[in-house]
């Protein structure tokens, strides 16, 4: 009888499906640690050519990034971090203004030895990488933003009046006992209401993403984030006072999200400015429409 319960289960690990999994990182990058500017910076690296970094934004982390690093590792040494306080990198007290993290990005690209790269940035991404590029523009070439505006830049005050961006103003030791325990339920808010369709958010992102908000200090780092917006605006307009952007940018929205808004944004930060809309994409561009995402990031980056 044990015998037969032992086929049976060896029967069953053979035709049941395995657990569905996010898209991993092509076996040629490797990760390490980098400390910089006060925090320990997970990084993935790989590839060789032209340096690229890739910023995530909240609700995820560097490992949505994976199905553009698999299209640009060929010809492209590709860097993704995880941004302080978010996925495998460190939670530090402070820091979460996005000048200070532009520096974390500067810290590791010394690290790496390199000097000049091509951003590509989502949601908070937009803003670490704008700090980034304002503090240094002669180490970026190239400029590609996704879906979310930049504090401070443009039409912030009227985006703020948005009801569905309620989250901005979210945070504080009350809500962070509110959602401990429960992350997945208030990540899974902004997959669903931020997608054209929730169900290209698929489950197995949700889970991989829900677990890593749910480690120590996760939360708390998160809504860091969205407290910094007040000084990321003070720091946005001194940094426009210095003059736009010049190198070239490519401002790209979803067409159930910002559309062509991420253009209006991106004209009154930079003076060479690129719009293009991804269809059938509310947010999360990568997760929604990856296929002409990465088609039309790979084209601006050749």
């Amino acid at each position: 009888m044990f015998r037969l319960v032992i086929a049976i289960l060896s029967s069953l690990a053979f035709t049941l499906p395995a657990a569905a999994q996010v898209q991993p990182f092509p076996a040629t990058f490797h990760t390490q640690e980098i400390p910089t500017n006060g925090a320990q910076i997970f990084v993935r690296v790989g590839g060789k050519g032209p340096a690229v970094v890739l910023l995530h934004g909240y609700g995820e982390t560097g490992d949505m990034w994976a199905p553009l690093a698999a299209a640009l590792v060929q010809d492209h040494t590709v860097v993704v971090p995880d941004l302080r306080g978010m996925g495998l990198s460190s939670h530090p007290a402070g820091g979460y203004d996005k000048k200070t993290q532009g520096e974390d990005i500067a810290g590791i690209l010394d690290a790496l030895k390199i000097d000049k790269v091509e951003l590509v940035t989502h949601d908070i991404g937009n803003m670490v990488g704008y700090a980034f590029a304002a503090e240094h523009p002669d180490r970026v070439t190239k400029f590609a933003l996704m879906d979310a505006p930049l504090p401070g830049v443009g039409p912030w005050e009227e985006i703020l009046k948005n009801p569905l961006l309620w989250h901005f103003r979210f945070g504080g030791p009350d809500m962070e006992r509110l959602v401990k325990g429960r992350e997945r339920i208030y990540l899974d808010r902004f997959w669903n209401e931020f997608s054209a369709d929730p169900k290209k958010f698929d489950e197995a992102s949700r889970e991989h993403y829900a677990k890593l908000y749910a480690r120590p200090g996760a939360m708390h780092s998160g809504f860091e984030q969205f407290k910094a917006f007040d000084q990321d605006a003070i720091d946005n307009k001194a940094f426009l006072s210095n003059g736009p952007l010049t190198m070239p940018v490519l401002a790209v929205g979803g067409e159930k999200s910002f559309g062509p808004m991420m253009a209006t944004v991106m004209r009154a930060a930079a003076t060479n400015v690129r719009e293009a809309v991804i269809p059938l994409a509310g947010h999360w561009l990568m997760e929604e429409n990856p296929a002409d995402t990465i088609n039309l990031l790979k084209d601006f980056l050749q």
